[in-house]
């Protein structure tokens, strides 16, 4: 059998509307998660640059673009595609059980990450 992660569930389907992000703060971390029209994605909610809450950024494709200073970041990598310095903010497993979302908050991953170990 294989693990099925710890998926934590976060709020019904139709309360995320297309094409927008919303917030959710959970397990002491704030979270922004995207309806991208056929799935889901989370990443953290604090653009690395100047904290801008990324919940509230134009989502375009599978990216959402910073609301303060346009920095854009892909939303299944994390990357930054566009900022002027290398970038990049924790993605998280995200799933969607009988229209509830669902977040795995223990297999978060940052690109990079497991150089710095």
């Amino acid at each position: 059998m294989t693990p099925r992660g710890n998926w934590t569930p976060i709020t019904r389907t139709e309360n995320i509307p297309p094409r927008e992000g919303r917030s959710v703060e959970i397990g002491g971390m704030e979270l922004a998660i995207f309806n991208l029209v056929d799935r889901f994605a989370t990443i953290e909610n604090r653009c690395p640059h100047q904290g801008g809450p990324l919940c509230d950024g134009i989502v375009t494709d599978l990216a959402v673009v910073c609301p303060l200073h346009g920095w854009k970041f892909d939303l299944v990598s994390g990357l930054a595609v566009r900022a002027p310095q290398e970038a990049c903010v924790a993605t998280f497993p995200t799933r969607v059980e009988n229209g509830i979302i669902q977040v795995d908050l223990e297999r978060g991953h940052r690109i990079g990450q497991e150089d710095a170990a």
